[in-house]
């Protein structure tokens, strides 16, 4: 049975919806890490220590259910070997622990802004791998989401450079990049799940050598904690990084970049930062200040911007598509009919 143009476009629509709502839930998700890791580290733990075990027991909790999906499917590991061993130890471990150095030496705010360009080095590599050179409306988003993020994190407030401390940086934009690009490959066979579960343990077997190593100090303490002026266990706030922060994060990101490509993905991920001051609002009473609802904005025209432009791309001709990879439906990266080994 063919399939109608409209009956496509109503696909194509829900499809972006729902990577939307997946998208935000998930900005949402990693948003909620900052009130969880500040009250472990109040308690003595090093960000190293709440970082591992962020990832260790988020990689524990998805094991269960990404070996129930992969019945009879096993050799798909096997398959895309390469790409989950990058994805776990670029796009979870490296980035964790290049944003820890980078902000021992930056003020947070700098460390974040810098991080946050992986966005940026998302659009480069759709330009420079798949000729996707940015249109207008593309830059236009950049600048918008950049000049929000500057007023959002407070940069010219609280700024502190070092050339070192900027490389490490510049280094978990890197990593950020590579979670949007590695996320959005949907011919790997591996459901999403399965792929978040799998770097989430190499990645946490790779804090865990860092930390056996002597690479990241790791210091933890069995205090209560207090978050939001309520004392609790310190267990209470490590399954908040986990299970909300890292395991329903990660799953949730790596389904809605397959949804919604890596270049718009990563736009709606700048909201993470607007979810981290809601959550520092309602769980530490640290209010937004006004300049910080307005950087608010302009990373949400960003988004809009960067979104407008995919609607207003012109589509491949599909005579001229005889293979079946173009891109569909707004996704930045070539389609396959059946799964293959992947280049990251």
């Amino acid at each position: 049975m063919s399939t109608t143009p409209s009956t496509t476009v109503a696909t194509h629509r829900t499809s972006f919806v729902s990577g939307l709502w997946l998208a935000l839930a998930s900005a949402a998700a990693f948003g909620s890490s900052g009130p969880f890791a500040k009250s472990l580290l109040e308690a003595g733990w090093s960000p190293a220590a709440a970082v591992t075990a962020r990832i260790v027991v988020a990689a524990l909790v998805l094991a269960g259910p990404a070996a129930f999906m992969l019945r009879g499917r096993w050799h798909l590991l096997r398959r895309n070997a390469v790409l989950l061993l990058t994805y776990g130890v670029v796009a979870v471990a490296a980035v964790q622990l290049a944003f820890f150095n980078a902000v021992s030496t930056l003020s947070v705010g700098v460390a974040l802004l810098l991080e946050y360009l992986g966005v940026v080095l998302v659009v480069l590599w759709l330009w420079l791998r798949h000729g996707q050179r940015p249109r207008r409306w593309t830059v236009v988003g950049i600048v918008l989401a950049v000049l929000g993020l500057v007023l959002v994190l407070d940069v010219l407030g609280g700024m502190r450079v070092d050339a070192v401390g900027v490389l490490w940086a510049l280094g978990a934009a890197f990593g950020l990049a590579a979670f949007f690009v590695l996320s959005a490959r949907a011919d790997t066979g591996l459901p999403p799940l399965v792929m978040a579960a799998a770097g989430l343990l190499v990645g946490g077997v790779s804090l865990v050598l860092a930390g056996l190593v002597g690479l990241v100090p790791v210091r933890v303490s069995s205090a209560d904690v207090d978050l939001g002026g309520v004392q609790l266990p310190w267990w209470v706030p490590v399954a908040g990084l986990s299970l909300v922060a890292a395991a329903f994060a990660y799953a949730s990101g790596v389904a809605a970049t397959r949804r919604l490509g890596s270049k718009v993905a990563g736009f709606v991920g700048l909201t993470e930062v607007l979810f981290s001051l809601l959550f520092a609002w309602l769980l530490l009473g640290e209010l937004p200040l006004p300049v910080q609802l307005l950087g608010g904005a302009f990373v949400v025209g960003g988004v809009v911007a960067v979104r407008y432009d995919e609607l207003t791309r012109p589509e491949p001709a599909a005579t001229h598509d005889p293979t079946g990879t173009a891109p569909a439906d707004g996704h930045d990266e070539p389609r396959t009919p059946t799964p293959s080994p992947v280049e990251p």
